[in-house]
């Protein structure tokens, strides 16, 4: 059962980077939402560690769900993958994330401030792998299944959010916490809508929103909602360094370049690629500018600045020499 454990984590899920994710996302948010409050003084202990471990914890259990729920259509469309092809078994990983979130949940109710919002997430999130006990009508309906999972993003966020304001007695209500609530919810967005959009030529049995909108509305829904990410993030760092304002207007700027290139042309490249690479950009500008302002803003402010600012510069000069004719060759 480990060995089989082993090639579905490897290929699926590898623990240490997904485990440094889940420090990642928490980090991000905690430290927006006390900096954003101006509170600098901060209290670090084994709470912060259990409540890193439960992101994790809870998109592992999440990527398992997904794998649960689609089995069936991965026997068709993804044979390879460890699951339907035999190479691992459902008791495996029904056993495992059984006993990943029973620690999860001990753990938060011995320790954790927010138990309540724990278990609201968990319920939530063991609702979405029954499809809601609707699958009849959501799983048919790729539109329907998006508004009924993807709000788990920021239920996450919430769980994060809770923590840190009971913990530090801080506004629970405020613009701050809002936009925190929203900061990872639109890329999960961004990223589950462009994942599914594919030039026409590329289309197959499985569904997409390409497929049943059409790759240019698609792509023009996944542009508005990349505009109103990026509000949230400039409302964010506005009064942690402005220069990381001017970090994440280049990153988007570059992003909706390639959205209106892939409109006129969708056999360039898969847009998803892109929205993964900003994506990235865009986190790193982000963690950077905490890290920035924590570690080194109040003694050199200037080299702050160009550490913010140098993702976003090399995003804009790589990119745009990498899709040139000069990368892609002749055509």
């Amino acid at each position: 059962m480990l060995k089989r454990l082993n090639i579905y984590f490897k290929e699926m899920y590898p623990i240490i980077p997904r485990l440094a994710l889940g420090y990642m996302v928490f980090l991000e948010i905690y430290f927006i939402v006390l900096l954003n409050h101006g509170v600098t003084e901060f209290q670090l202990g084994i709470q912060e560690v259990i409540c890193g471990f439960t992101v994790f914890s809870f998109l592992c259990w999440l990527r398992i769900a997904d794998d649960f729920k689609d089995y069936e259509l991965d026997c068709r469309l993804f044979k390879e993958r460890p699951l339907p092809s035999g190479r691992v078994r459902k008791k495996d990983l029904a056993v495992f994330v059984s006993i990943l979130i029973a620690i999860t949940l001990l753990l938060n109710l011995a320790f954790m401030n927010n138990f309540g919002f724990c278990l609201f997430l968990y319920t939530y999130g063991s609702l979405m792998a029954v499809w809601f006990f609707q699958k009849h009508k959501i799983a048919k309906s790729l539109p329907l299944a998006l508004v009924t999972h993807n709000p788990v993003q920021m239920i996450m966020n919430i769980y994060i959010i809770s923590f840190t304001v009971i913990k530090y007695d801080i506004r629970a209500f405020d613009l701050t916490n809002l936009m925190a609530a929203f900061t990872l919810y639109f890329p999960a967005l961004i990223w589950e809508v462009s994942r599914k959009i594919r030039a026409p030529k590329d289309e197959t049995e499985y569904v997409t929103y390409s497929k049943l909108f059409g790759y240019k509305k698609a792509v023009a829904f996944v542009f508005i909602v990349t505009w109103m990410d990026i509000i949230t993030n400039f409302i964010l760092v506005w009064n942690l360094n402005k220069l990381a304002v001017l970090a994440l207007l280049i990153n988007v700027l570059w992003m909706s370049w390639k959205f209106l290139e892939f409109s006129k042309n969708p056999e360039r490249y898969r847009i998803v690629e892109k929205v993964e690479r900003y994506t990235y950009v865009q986190e790193t500008i982000m963690i950077l500018t905490v890290a920035a302002y924590l570690l080194v803003g109040r003694y050199f402010g200037r080299a702050a600045n160009i550490c913010v600012l140098a993702p976003a510069v090399i995003q804009l000069f790589y990119g745009t020499f990498e899709d040139s004719r000069l990368f892609r060759g002749n055509e």
